[in-house]
């Protein structure tokens, strides 16, 4: 791993495998880690040259400092669809991704983003295409406020998770993510990957503030309408975090777009789906004219 300066903020990044340059984007308090190894093997075995990072106040990149707003009140601007106020906004974090590109000597790449990081991809798509060669948005919606919600049962249990400490923060985290995962999630794996996340960076404020940064992000639905480069949507139809409804509203957005739904994901990247999803990325790619290096 290394880190460079991009967009004014220290951005942690890790290069694997050479070909196409493939830009992944995590999603909400996720760490580069949390890509599974074997899944980027698949896409390196696409002939990608994989790039992860860390987005900003998660990981080992830049944490902000301002003061995100209290989780009530974050609830109830997800209740009321109203836009929150944030000290940034998603279209900074897409600015940090085209900055990391620019860092790295990247004129261009395909990007792929999963939940949060899927909305940063679809403003990279937006407000900086042309550093995007095509578009694959994971689990993730147009933040139009009416697609892509949580069920309000999930939302309950999720308010009773929140309040960990570092201590007991690994054995929440994978209750959340057992919450929220598809058939077959494997709740011991994902308690040892959330200990190594957790001895890597705890940042529960910094996970606040990026929540902050999603409900106070405009809609993309007008922006997306704009995006000529080939795009691919993936989704789980038992996803209860972003319902079925964001995927299928980011795939009528942009023209041309294929959607991909699979009946045993949730919000989560399946081990039975990670070769089928990085082939459904490289034929995406393809699309964009790119030949294989």
């Amino acid at each position: 791993m290394a880190s460079t300066t991009a967009n004014g903020i220290t951005i942690e990044y890790e290069i694997d495998g050479k070909g196409d340059s493939l830009l992944l984007v995590m999603g909400l308090a996720g760490q580069l880690i949390d890509w599974p190894d074997e899944f980027v093997t698949a896409l390196i075995d696409e002939g990608f040259q994989v790039v992860r990072f860390d987005n900003r106040d998660s990981g080992l990149s830049t944490e902000f400092d301002w003061t995100p707003p209290a989780q009530a009140k974050s609830a109830l601007t997800m209740i009321t669809k109203r836009p929150g106020k944030a000290g940034y906004l998603i279209g900074d974090m897409a600015a940090d991704a085209a900055g990391l590109l620019d860092a790295l000597d990247i004129g261009s790449a395909h990007v792929a983003g999963v939940s949060m990081g899927g909305m940063i991809s679809q403003e990279m798509a937006i407000g900086h295409s042309q550093r995007v060669k095509s578009l694959t948005s994971i689990m993730s919606n147009t933040g139009d406020r009416r697609n892509g919600n949580p069920k309000a049962k999930l939302l309950a249990k999720l308010a009773r998770l929140q309040g960990d400490t570092r201590e007991t923060a690994a054995d929440r985290g994978a209750e959340l993510f057992g919450a929220i995962s598809g058939p077959g999630f494997d709740l011991e794996e994902s308690r040892a990957d959330c200990v190594l996340g957790v001895e890597r960076s705890y940042r529960p404020d910094g996970t606040a503030r990026q929540t902050a940064a999603i409900m106070a992000s405009p809609d993309r639905t007008d922006g997306l309408r704009g995006v000529t480069v080939p795009t691919l949507v993936v989704h789980g139809l038992v996803d209860p975090l972003v319902k079925p409804s964001g995927g299928m509203a980011t795939a009528k957005a942009v023209p041309g777009s294929r959607l991909v739904m699979y009946p045993d994901m949730g919000h989560n990247l399946p081990r039975t789906r990670w070769r089928e999803i990085a082939c459904a990325i490289r034929r995406n790619a393809d699309r964009s004219g790119t030949t294989r290096s």
